[in-house]
């Protein structure tokens, strides 16, 4: 890896589409859909970093490049590298898996790593999180920011709903683990999806975890098109236009046409068409953005 001692940051706001609509499995194959969300309008592409060969990356970055496109990744984490395990050969891994995670995503020339890396997926104690837990996942996650920030990346830990994590399903949880971080390139995001079981009010979810925001997901309440279904949206894209969020806008919807991942995310019926959530999302996230003057 190359080093650069530069902080990531996010310079401006961008609007990007996740890969996982059609796969988790990168390869060639995924050039084609590049090449059209480029046509269409899309600043950039994120992508799950399930492959742990960096020149896999590599060449789609080099791909996305030539496009004039940008990049975002995400990656979850399993029972066996959890980061609050009491164990700490499995803390270990957790790191290890980390910094291969973030090898990959700069051999990608991505800017920033999403999801819920603060604890394995839908791994549960059955009990409530502990003090214990959080600085558990605060070390590694501190240790992780070491290694990402020689790659200029930020880390942005994701608050998941109560059926998929038990760690952090809000944004007071998440504020507080990024604040026992403590680590410049450990920051945070919101997704609006989970948000939407887990938080009284948007605009309140947002302005307590705006100080360390640094990403965003766009998604609907059912996994589809974002605009056609009750997210509040006025309120999101208010609460990010107030809190000055610059950064990237991901749309992140699911389907089944990876059936592996689809079961492993509960994904059991087909929500819109891919390019239907691709085409008609993008134009709801502009329109949304000049309604409520996020970015100007």
């Amino acid at each position: 890896m190359t080093t650069d001692s530069t902080q990531a940051q996010p310079r401006s706001l961008k609007i990007g589409f996740n890969l996982l609509v059609w796969t988790a499995t990168l390869s060639e194959q995924m050039n084609p859909m590049a090449e059209r969300l480029k046509t269409i309008g899309y600043d950039g592409i994120e992508c799950y970093l399930g492959e742990t060969d960096t020149q896999v990356y590599q060449r789609y970055g080099d791909h996305l490049k030539q496009l004039g496109m940008s990049s975002s990744a995400v990656i979850t984490l399993g029972p066996d590298e959890n980061p609050v395990s009491d164990s700490p050969s499995v803390r270990a891994k957790a790191l290890d898996r980390l910094k291969v995670a973030i090898d990959c995503a700069h051999a990608m020339n991505a800017d920033v790593i999403c999801g819920p890396f603060h604890s394995a997926f839908a791994t549960f104690s059955r009990q409530a999180p502990t003090d214990e837990e959080y600085n558990r996942s605060a070390e590694v996650l501190h240790q992780a920011g070491d290694y990402a920030a020689q790659a200029g990346i930020l880390l942005t830990p994701e608050a998941l709903n109560r059926f998929e994590c038990y760690l952090c399903n809000t944004m007071t949880q998440l504020a507080d683990l990024v604040r026992r971080a403590d680590h410049p390139n450990v920051r945070a995001m919101f997704d609006t999806h989970h948000a939407n079981m887990e938080e009284k009010k948007y605009p309140d979810a947002i302005a307590t975890i705006a100080p360390v925001l640094a990403h965003v997901h766009i998604s609907e309440n059912d996994r589809g098109t974002p605009g056609s279904g009750h997210i509040p949206w006025d309120d999101a894209f208010s609460a990010l236009a107030k809190a000055n969020y610059r950064g990237w806008l991901t749309i992140e919807a699911f389907t089944r046409n990876d059936p592996d991942f689809a079961n492993a995310i509960n994904v059991w019926r087909e929500y819109n068409e891919p390019w239907n959530i691709a085409e008609q999302g993008l134009q709801f996230i502009r329109q949304m953005m000049t309604k409520h003057s996020l970015g100007a």
